[in-house]
Parts: structure tokens; sequence; C-alpha cells
């Protein structure tokens, strides 16, 4: 049987180039985006040029009950779950002062409490199969903190402890648990700065660039292909920057 892995926030970006990469290699595809439905449908359309059979599940993965939802058609479709890859997520910018409890819940449900929704659900199907990986996004200020995204780093810090203390807790069952945490990617979330700030900013990263979707996509793949001795691990793509 083919392998079946499941990515959430698909629709565009760094989603959308793990699923394209993930169906390149032979794998069937879960794919979720929390409204964009069109969108997702293109990439379920795009990978299944390449042989994947895909599953579209559109709704917010910070709520539990449509994380229970997809993992229903998952299991209705596949009978099976190879790799999770957590992507989806929101940013927030501006000062901490000014954000309401509503956008401070919101972040932490899309952020983190959705990883764990999704990794509570995928585990046992794991462990039926005898293996399994777990590949969180995270993110550079997950490690070091950003001023004017003090929400998005405690989210991102939260996803980074939670992926190393899963990992010890499922290494003894062959399951394996590691994060990516990118620095600054060319996707549609940075398409705000001015020409003068990216420039300002590429010339930080050693570098010289912004990273792309595809080179996100390619460490994704290249952990869910990984040895099981690989566990646990804060992968950082970021060209040098903030290391």
């Amino acid at each position: 049987m083919k392998k079946t892995a499941c990515i959430t926030g698909a629709s565009r970006g760094i989603g959308r180039a793990i699923a394209l990469k993930f169906a390149e290699k032979g794998y069937d595809l879960a794919l979720s985006c929390e409204k964009n439905s069109a969108q997702l449908e293109q990439t379920a359309r795009d990978a299944a040029a390449h042989g994947a059979r895909c599953l579209c599940y559109t709704g917010d993965l910070g709520r539990a009950e449509n994380c229970a939802a997809l993992f229903h058609e998952i299991t209705q479709s596949f009978a099976r779950l190879d790799v999770l890859v957590c992507n989806a997520g929101i940013s927030h910018l501006g000062l901490l002062q000014d954000m309401s409890v509503e956008e401070w819940d919101r972040m932490i449900q899309s952020d983190l409490s959705s990883v764990f929704y999704l990794s509570r659900l995928a585990i046992p199907m794991m462990l039926s199969a005898g293996q399994g990986k777990i590949i969180n996004l995270s993110s550079v200020w997950g490690h070091a903190g950003a001023s004017c995204e003090v929400s998005y780093s405690a989210a991102k810090g939260g996803v980074n402890s939670f992926t190393k203390a899963l990992a010890k807790e499922l290494a003894p069952s062959n399951i394996q648990v590691n994060a990516i945490a990118p620095g600054v990617i060319d996707t549609e979330m940075n398409q705000w700065l001015s020409s003068e700030d990216r420039a300002a900013l590429e010339e930080e990263i050693p570098a010289g660039r912004f990273g792309t979707p595809e080179e996100v996509a390619e460490l994704a793949l290249t952990l869910a292909e990984s040895s099981s001795y690989l566990t646990g691990q804060i992968i950082t793509l970021s060209g040098g920057w903030q290391l």
C-alpha cells in the first residue's frame, strides 16, 4: 500500500509545497486548510497529477471537533497514516498590550493546540502500524522570540517543547517527532514588506536571500524518510540567520 501523509495548511505557501513534494514521492494525501477551499482543491489537483489520491478538508484545526472530523475522513478514505505534518497556523503583529484576549486565544489554539489535537489523533493510527513520523512547523522565533510577535513566539516555543517531549514519549514505539524552524521564507505572509525593507532583511541573512517553500518541503520529506534514530530535533532552516 502507498504511504499516506496528512498535511495541514496545504492551500498555499509552505503547506502546498510540502503536499506537492510528498505527492512526487508517491504518497497519498489528506490535505486541509481553514477556509481557502478553491486553493486547496487546486493543490489536490496538482498533487493528483503526480498520482496521489487526495482527501480535502476545510475547517479551523484550532478546534478539536474539526480535527476529529478530519481524522474520521482519513480513517474512512485511507485507513492508515504514516506522516503527520502540522503546518497550519496564523501570525499576529503588534504590541502585546494592544492584543485582545480573543486574539491571544486564537493564536494559541491555531498554532499550538492544533498540534496537540492532531498528534493525539494520529498516534493511535501510528501505534497500530508500528511506525510513524510527526513533523511540526515551528519558527526561528520559537527559539529567540520576536518583539511585536510575542504570542506567535510563545506558541512556537510551545511547539518546540511539545516536539521534544513527545519525541521522548513515542521513541519506544518507533514514532519519530521532529520540527522545522524556518527563518524568512518567500511566501504571501511576507508580501507586506516594502522593497527597501526586503532588501534590508536580505542583508541580515548570511545566505543573502529569503528561503523558498520548496526548500522547506525538501526538508520535511527528508524527515519523513529519515532514520528512526532521528527524533526530538528542532531543525533551523534560515540561511544562517537567527542561529
